[in-house]
């Protein structure tokens, strides 16, 4: 029931930026944390940024400084901003909140479909 739709990727130019979103919908009670995973063809798929519902966030050390992730518990969604993107930040980019649907229900990881961030001249 619960779904993430993500928008904001594309092709970029080296040190240019991108925004990324992921709104969620359905039922969600509580959200735990957000966070933004990537995956590059060939390789494991890695965590780029996390926050929490205080604002603290963990970063990649490969994306730190460069990165910003943030969430709107509004709506609810959650942001990465990218900036001075490399070429090595190409890959398909997927976000993901941990949620419980109900008081004191158990916490389930969900996914966002992927989206395509190419960086290249």
């Amino acid at each position: 029931q619960v779904q993430l739709v993500e928008s904001g990727g594309g092709l970029v130019q080296p040190g240019g930026s991108l925004r990324l979103s992921c709104a969620a919908s359905g039922s969600i009670r509580s959200i735990h944390n957000m966070g933004w995973y990537r995956q590059a063809p060939g390789k494991q798929r890695e965590l780029v940024a996390s926050i929490i519902s205080g604002g603290m966030s963990n970063y990649a050390d490969s994306v730190k400084d460069r990165f910003t992730i943030s969430g709107d518990n509004a709506k609810p969604t959650v942001y990465l901003q990218m900036n001075s993107l490399k070429p090595e930040d190409t890959a398909v980019y997927f976000c993901m909140m941990e949620v419980s649907t109900r008081n004191g229900g158990r916490r389930y990881n969900v996914w966002g479909q992927g989206t395509q961030v190419t960086v290249s001249s």
